[in-house]
């Protein structure tokens, strides 16, 4: 049975299992992480939800929300740390399962860790086990589940649960109980993005903090259901026309799903990141800047037509993010598709303008090649009649073309300044504790946060 291996894998996975160079990968990514939480610090709708958060939880606590400076339970500390990561549009992302592990892993490993004084490899170890869960039930979920659902919130609650339950010290049977009760919970739909809801934030929210109390109640006997995931009534009877059981346990153990993820560069979705980068290598190649174009053909997945053709004329920075055409506009425009960028000038005249001069196609070449790879290509038709053609194989951030931890400390630098949700000063010190975490006895408060 695939939901019990899997449980059995995050039960049982200890610290001394992992490759020394996928727990160094595990600390790049929740350095990447930390700055995606702190930038979401002052956003509307996560501003929101910590205010629930304040309403329904209790003043003090053991654990800490980064955007508040504050302290109160693992769950509430969790749903607002989830929340606050996946504002910005630049957390990380795994390929194959078109899933972003670090926005519901993180802030359930963090508030579980500090809240029970638990060492930096314990976090480390509960992470991993976290990632490699959620990736593969988002593998194994499928291409259909994703035109629909939003993988994030719905894998999302297993790969919470799976992290919750290996920092509670859940056996497998318990860690199969926990599974059950966070897949039944599953949610998210991509329909939001048609109206720029602020739905995306509640959805991570909800399955960090979902995830958590799965575990938690399996701690203390709750049952769930057996075969959440492959069972006649489970997820994938419900969620998905092509599910595949053998995703669940592909290489576990030996496989490193979570070496695999990628991190964003540019603040957008990231399914715009392929042909953002081509068209900057065709623009770089050939000395281009944006009053050179006429018109731009972008190549690409099925899955990028499905998240990103309903939105056709964006109302707000968020739901830009997801419109290949402003995208790609900016990127022309300044050579990157940075925060500051789309506040200043996502609606503007020119923007809009270039905006509307994007298309997008579908490639059977790079429909082929996704989910596992995610290729960039772009016909550039410029004003003096010039037909160009770009392409990249790995966008930055990929496994292949990734980040150093110099270009991820800076990352989270800008982020952390552009939100104000902490001075350069602590952001070093938060960093540096971070990037020595596997030597941490506990895991304490990075920000100071009060009680």
């Amino acid at each position: 049975m695939s939901t019990e291996s899997l449980a059995r894998f995050a039960a049982g996975l200890r610290f001394t299992d992992i490759p020394a160079p996928v727990i160094r990968r595990t600390e790049d990514l929740l350095v990447d992480w930390f700055g995606s939480a702190i930038a979401g610090h002052g956003a509307r709708p996560v501003e929101t939800i910590a205010a629930f958060a304040r309403e329904m939880g209790p003043v003090g606590g053991r654990s800490e929300v980064l955007v508040g400076r504050t302290r109160t339970s693992p769950y509430f500390a969790a749903l607002v740390n989830a929340a606050a990561s996946h504002v910005a549009e630049q957390d990380d992302v795994h390929n194959g399962s078109v899933f972003h592990p670090a926005t519901v892993v993180f802030p359930v490993a963090l508030a579980w860790a500090q809240a029970l004084g638990a060492s930096g490899e314990r976090l480390l170890a509960a992470a991993v086990a976290g990632y490699e869960v959620g990736i593969r039930v988002g593998e194994f979920l499928g291409r259909s589940h994703y035109k629909v659902f939003h993988t994030t919130g719905t894998a999302g609650t297993l790969a919470a649960a799976a992290t919750a339950g290996h920092l509670l010290g859940l056996d497998a049977a318990r860690m199969q109980h926990a599974f059950g009760s966070a897949g039944t919970q599953s949610a998210g739909l991509w329909e939001f993005l048609r109206t720029a809801a602020d739905s995306k934030q509640l959805h991570t929210a909800h399955a960090a903090a979902a995830g958590l109390m799965a575990a938690t109640l399996a701690r203390d006997g709750f049952t769930g259901a057996q075969q959440i995931l492959e069972g006649p009534q489970g997820m994938a009877a419900g969620m998905s026309q092509d599910a595949d059981p053998e995703r669940l346990v592909d290489g576990l153990g030996t496989r490193w799903a979570l070496a695999e993820t990628s991190f964003k560069y540019h603040a957008s979705c990231r399914h715009t990141h392929p042909a953002a980068d081509a068209l900057l290598e065709v623009m770089r190649a050939n000395d281009l800047r944006a009053e050179n174009l006429a018109r731009v053909t972008t190549h690409v997945h099925q899955g990028a037509i499905d998240v990103l053709g309903p939105v056709v004329d964006p109302a707000t920075v968020h739901q830009s993010k997801f419109s290949m055409g402003t995208v790609l506009a900016l990127v022309a425009r300044f050579g990157q598709a940075g925060l500051a960028e789309f506040d200043a000038h996502f609606r503007d005249d020119y923007t809009v303008a270039l905006r509307d001069c994007v298309q997008m196609v579908l490639d059977p070449e790079v429909d082929g090649a996704y989910p596992k790879r995610w290729i960039g290509k772009v016909t550039v038709h410029t004003n003096d009649g010039r037909v160009l053609q770009g392409r990249v194989d790995e966008p930055k951030g990929d496994p292949g073309n990734t980040l150093s931890r110099e270009e991820i400390t800076a990352k989270a630098l800008r982020l952390a300044a552009y939100s104000g949700g902490a001075s350069e000063a602590e952001m070093h010190d938060a960093i540096e504790r971070l990037w020595d975490v596997a030597r941490a006895p506990s895991v304490g408060m990075l920000l100071g946060a009060s009680s």
